[in-house]
């Protein structure tokens, strides 16, 4: 072979050489040094199912199961796998529109990516789960389904303690971002299940399937050995007791206000009233939604937990305080007394303080008939206790004793959204008069537990607890305890027996005959229960909105038994217009039957009945009640008019379509031109509506005009 063709055929071979060298290096980095295109493979070729947990039970003190679960079908969409599919089939089954069918892709590629699956629709409906599932095998690229567990109530009742579960948006991924969730989870947003969700929501699993080239499941992938199971979470165990509530959210029917009820030897709360509330059903499944924002738009605020988000004056259940705080300072003692000609006039005959039951009283016999001038007195002799230097120091003498209380802080219970309350300071005082321009009569009406103190429902009832147990308490908590163990510590801090100050049994022991006494003589006479010696006080409380005087508040607050106390209880019921020995006082005797006797008597069931049937909701609210149903039927209304105008139009653009199609098979007939009909303008006869039509938009314009005006 000649040299020349020699040296041609080394540089052929080279070339191949090199250009294999090349291929074989890019096969390399592809295979081995970049995962994307695996990645790719993989995702078309392997589904990563993530397997929700059952979310642990939740069980009153008898061990009945008050939150449980059951499953529901999330549709899931990968927005990337979209192509090819029959969107309007699709929405057909869904009952939605293209527009709609947008929307949702949109928000689940900002929310997860387009490669990523998220929740197209949340919570089938079983005809809408049906329909889907049949067709499914025409969607399988970009949908499936996928099971999770949802919550379920055996009882109609407590729906602000437990709270609802909701998908987590990005400010809640922001604030937990070192625990594990990802877009399209739910978690705990409101009550037990926000305060306990790392107890709650167990562990996440993952299944792999793989697909074929139709992207339909053929199968766990390699058998299953990548999977992970889900782990449930853990079961909470509480101190409520299911039926307690229950009767007292029926006493509480149609009335605004709460219930809560201690017990005040381990600081179990037995029963947590909010009223109106909601059946927590409402905020599981398809419809939550709708459910929700009804809730949310009630102006009788049933989302709202009163029972530890309202602060209320106290009125004379407050008197109880007093009379503890002017027995430890020894500005009185037990047989000390004071007369009430009908007012309180120790700050000037211009400021009296009216008193109902005019007489001569001392300790037990004041508590008993709740006289404001007795404790009137009692507070300004322990402001203006000559031991302390100043009324700054005096007051803030005042106020530590009812911190030591529970009041003007919040407690710590485990259901979130606790208030504080108001325990005025000095500072409070100073920026509101100016320092040095304040006494006793700036604030007298603070003594009866009016003014500018406030307290929570929670620490009123934890108050009667204190009282009860002579000095100590536990925060209250509904949660005793977790299965498992408590491997989060969230329970650490209801172990503690808080005893804030010392103080001797024997004032307890005062006060208690005094609350005695309010049962057996005194305001809450009405509501004795036989063979039950209950201890309570009774508050008739003022209130003002913007300025404008309201019905009275409706207080009652009580520990029983006297001698070895199992439950401590409060009601208030807002704006009833009446004593609190009329409603809360029945209400809470009601509540200690069932717990202490497990029954009501009998002669006490037609005062039940009536209770459950008087209807106390505050006008203001029924006013705004009307308002909305108003605009929102005004609104359907316009909806539904709308809805018929598109249905006239949709029948009379059929109808010019059949005449342009008649017109046409006739020129067809007899060769002629047909005139085309769908350029001319329809003349003023055809555009007149029926008499029926023409009221209906007049309807729809005076509606508009009204709900734009309001």
């Amino acid at each position: 072979m000649p040299v020349f063709n020699q040296s041609r055929s080394r540089i052929i071979r080279l070339i191949f050489l090199l250009v294999f060298l090349v291929i074989a290096g890019q096969l390399f980095y592809l295979q081995v040094v970049s995962g994307k295109f695996r990645q790719m493979a993989d995702d078309n070729a392997i589904l990563k199912k993530t397997i929700y947990p059952p979310r642990g039970i939740v069980f009153d003190r008898y061990r009945k199961a008050i939150v449980n679960n059951t499953l529901t079908h999330d549709l899931m969409v990968t927005p990337a796998q979209l192509k090819g599919i029959d969107t309007l089939f699709l929405c057909r089954l869904l009952e939605i529109d293209t527009a709609e069918f947008r929307t949702r892709v949109i928000t689940g590629i900002i929310k997860n990516s387009s490669q990523k699956p998220s929740i197209f629709e949340a919570s089938l409906s079983p005809q809408k789960y049906a329909r889907i599932q049949e067709n499914l095998w025409r969607f399988q690229k970009a949908f499936y389904v996928q099971e999770r567990p949802i919550r379920s109530y055996p009882f109609e009742a407590g729906a602000n303690i437990f709270g609802y579960l909701g998908e987590v948006d990005t400010n809640y991924l922001k604030k937990h971002d070192d625990e594990g969730y990802v877009s399209g989870d739910y978690a705990g947003m409101t009550g037990l299940e926000a305060s306990y969700e790392k107890a709650l929501m167990g562990e996440r699993g993952v299944q792999y399937l793989i697909k074929d080239n139709f992207s339909r499941i053929q199968g766990s992938y390699e058998g299953g050995a990548m999977d992970m199971e889900a782990v449930a979470g853990s079961n909470l165990y509480t101190s409520l007791d299911i039926e307690l509530q229950e009767l007292g959210e029926k006493l509480m029917t149609n009335k605004v206000g709460s219930i809560v009820a201690i017990d005040p030897r381990t600081g179990g709360i037995i029963a947590m009233v909010s009223s109106p509330t909601y059946n927590p059903g409402y905020l599981t499944g398809p419809e939550r939604r709708r459910h929700f924002n009804e809730l949310y738009r009630d102006a009788r605020l049933p989302l709202l937990n009163r029972a530890v988000n309202a602060s209320y004056a106290p009125g004379s259940t407050f008197k109880t305080l007093q009379a503890l705080v002017g027995l430890a300072e020894g500005v009185i003692n037990t047989r000390t007394t004071f007369s009430c000609g009908g007012a309180f006039y120790g700050c000037g005959s211009a400021k009296p303080m009216g008193c109902l039951d005019p007489g001569t009283y001392y300790l037990s016999s004041g508590i008993t008939h709740s006289c404001n001038t007795y404790f009137a007195n009692v507070m300004q002799r322990v402001i203006n206790n000559p031991k302390y230097p100043s009324i700054d120091s005096s007051l803030r003498a005042w106020n530590n004793y009812m911190s030591a209380f529970g009041l003007g802080h919040r407690l710590g219970v485990d259901v979130p959204s606790e208030r504080k309350g108001m325990i005025p300071t000095p500072e409070f005082f100073n920026k509101q008069y100016g320092s040095g321009k304040w006494g006793f009569c700036t604030f007298r009406s603070v003594s009866i537990g009016q003014g500018e103190v406030t307290a929570t429902p929670i620490q009123v009832a934890n108050e009667m607890a204190y009282i009860a147990n002579k000095g100590w308490y536990y925060i209250p908590h509904v949660v005793d305890s977790i299965e498992g163990g408590d491997k989060f510590g969230l329970l650490e801090k209801y172990r503690e027996k808080i005893r804030p100050i010392n103080l001797a049994d024997s004032i307890f022991e005062v006060v208690h005959q005094g609350m005695l006494g309010v049962m057996e003589s005194g305001t809450g006479r009405g509501s004795r229960v036989e063979g039950i010696n209950i201890c309570g006080k009774t508050g008739t409380v003022e209130n003002y909105y913007r300025g404008v005087k309201q019905p009275n508040h409706s207080f009652f607050a009580a520990f029983a038994p006297r001698e070895n106390p199992r439950i401590a209880i409060m009601c208030v019921v807002e704006n009833s217009g009446r004593f609190g020995g009329t409603y809360a006082a029945p209400i809470v005797s009601l509540m200690i039957q069932q717990y202490i006797n497990d029954s009501i008597d009998n002669r006490w069931k037609p005062r039940m009945e009536s209770i459950i049937k008087t209807n106390l909701i505050p006008k203001m609210m029924v006013d705004k009640m009307r308002q909305q149903d108003s605009i929102r039927k005004a609104k359907e209304e316009e909806k539904g008019l709308k809805t018929e105008l598109k249905n006239i139009s949709d029948t009379l653009q059929t109808e010019d379509n059949l005449s342009e199609a008649e017109a046409r098979v006739s020129m067809k007939k007899d060769g002629k031109p047909a005139k085309d009909t769908s350029k001319q303008k329809p003349s003023p006869k055809d555009m007149i509506l029926p008499d029926s039509s023409k009221k209906k938009m007049a309807m729809g314009r005076d509606t508009a005009k009204t709900d734009i005006n309001q």
